[in-house]
């Protein structure tokens, strides 16, 4: 448990990022979240936001395999005009992925995708 919240916590150091969490997305559950400020993405939020974006990642699956794509996903990007959504499959857990919230003028998406892999390599549960 250690492990998962030095993770989630270390994200938070990624440029622009507001929020972070980790979950399972066979179930939906939040296996931890945090945020640097709570008004701006609160951790009911984040819960919120893991239970959707599970089925967000089921539904790109069902894409996926009914095109016959064999290819696993590794991450799923959403824009908004203030933000990024960053939706990261773990490679190392199978059904666990990093969700990750950022303020689009203070990121730098390419550079925050590496960092993210790197956190989700080390992480064990």
């Amino acid at each position: 448990m250690d492990n998962i919240k030095e993770s989630i916590q270390s994200s938070l150091s990624i440029d622009g990022t507001i929020g972070a969490a980790l979950g399972d997305w066979s179930t939906g559950f939040s296996l931890g979240q945090v945020s640097k400020d709570e008004n701006a993405f609160s951790t009911l939020k984040l819960e919120q936001a893991i239970a959707l974006n599970s089925e967000v990642i089921k539904a790109k699956n069902r894409a996926r395999e009914g095109l016959g794509i064999t290819s696993p996903i590794e991450d799923i990007l959403i824009t908004l005009q203030d933000q990024y959504h960053l939706i990261r499959i773990c490679e190392t857990l199978e059904g666990v992925f990093f969700y990750m919230v950022m303020e689009r003028e203070k990121s730098n998406l390419g550079l925050a995708r590496l960092k993210l892999r790197q956190i989700e390599q080390s992480l064990k549960v």
